[in-house]
């Protein structure tokens, strides 16, 4: 059976979230777990939900507790007393800090105890263990955060969301291919749609990078449904499947969004609040308001996947709630499960 090393003491809720989260995917999705972190904390929050059960907290509209028996999941502790702070220079605390959570975490899955790993804590310290820690894929020049978005229609994948600030068209090209592989065989996309986030429509928009990159998909679409370039404002439209661009270009994007859709919601609670006509269409309009918020949470897609090492890493937002854990385990599961890497490296060789 797959198993799901995890990062316990990473993230802002850590480890109690990352814990309860834990708990609830081995439950529901029958998945063996490796929890690494100190052993004390960890067991002490196992102890705590074998009393009270799961805190399922759903980005603070669901919460409640969930009873569980521990002795009927398969939950193993590794001990790491060293955990890597979100502020610390990256290359030199995992030099440094050997036996940090997230470089055992990966080295688990290196070794073959677990087979994907799920961090909620420091993304450079993530990203900089499993590239070590795992290598690349043969053929990648360097891997990429791949990110599930909703749209209107149904959720796409934009990459890179922020491993590489600096790429070339090559780079963006094998982006490309490993986002079109990720959606089909994992989400069931068709000949998923490929874009290229730029400034316009027109091959000619865009920096040397855009369009250079558009020419090299253009010319090499032998596995590829390149479609051309796809502006911001199409991309939440469902014009695309993947949507490709630098780490920097899409990282303020997901900043972007993340800070619009947080401001959006902050301003309609304040107008269901102004009056009292106002509070009564807000109790009736509750429920709509909840679908919504469910559709775009970024807790229902568990985290991004680090494509292009050599095993599957997960790297949930630094404020995963158990909700998101439960969901990003989830994630490692299906793509640890449909091969995705192996159906990348096809494309390589």
């Amino acid at each position: 059976m797959t198993r799901i090393a995890i990062d316990a003491m990473g993230g802002d809720y850590a480890p109690a979230a990352i814990v309860d989260g834990a708990v609830w995917a081995a439950l529901d999705y029958n998945v063996p777990i490796e929890l690494v972190g100190k052993e004390d904390a960890i067991k002490a929050e196992l102890e705590r939900i074998s009393k009270k059960g799961i805190n399922s907290n759903r980005g603070g509209y669901y919460t409640h507790r969930l009873k569980v028996d521990l002795n009927s999941l398969d939950i193993k502790i590794t001990d790491a007393q060293e955990v890597i702070e979100m502020g610390e220079a990256v290359g030199q605390a995992i030099r440094k800090k050997r036996k940090s959570s997230i470089v055992l975490a990966v080295d688990a899955v290196a070794k073959g105890s677990s087979d994907a790993v799920v961090a909620a804590g420091s993304t450079g310290a993530a990203m900089a263990s499993s590239l070590f820690g795992l290598g690349r894929l043969p053929g990648i020049e360097r891997p990429a955060i791949a990110l599930t978005l909703p749209t209107i229609k149904k959720p796409f994948m934009l990459l890179d969301a922020g491993a590489n600030s600096s790429c070339t068209p090559e780079m963006l090209y094998q982006f490309a291919l490993m986002g079109a592989t990720f959606v089909k065989n994992v989400y069931g996309y068709e000949n998923p749609r490929v874009g290229v986030l730029n400034i316009g429509e027109e091959a000619g928009k865009g920096n040397e990078l855009v369009q250079k990159t558009y020419k090299m998909l253009e010319e090499n679409q032998d596995g590829l449904n390149f479609i051309g370039n796809v502006e911001g404002k199409e991309i939440f439209k469902g014009a695309c499947d993947v949507i490709v661009c630098d780490g920097f270009v899409g990282n303020v994007a997901l900043k972007t969004v993340e800070g619009s859709s947080s401001m959006l919601f902050e301003m309609i609670k304040q107008e269901f609040k102004a009056n009292i006509l106002s509070k009564i269409i807000g109790l009736l309009a509750k429920p709509f308001m909840k679908r919504i918020y469910k559709r775009i949470n970024y807790e229902e897609f568990g985290g991004a996947l680090l494509l292009g090492v050599k095993g599957i890493t997960v790297i949930a937002h630094g404020r995963s709630t158990s909700y998101a854990i439960k969901n990003a385990v989830r994630v490692a599961k299906e793509a640890v499960e449909s091969g995705v890497n192996k159906k990348i490296m096809e494309f390589f060789q």
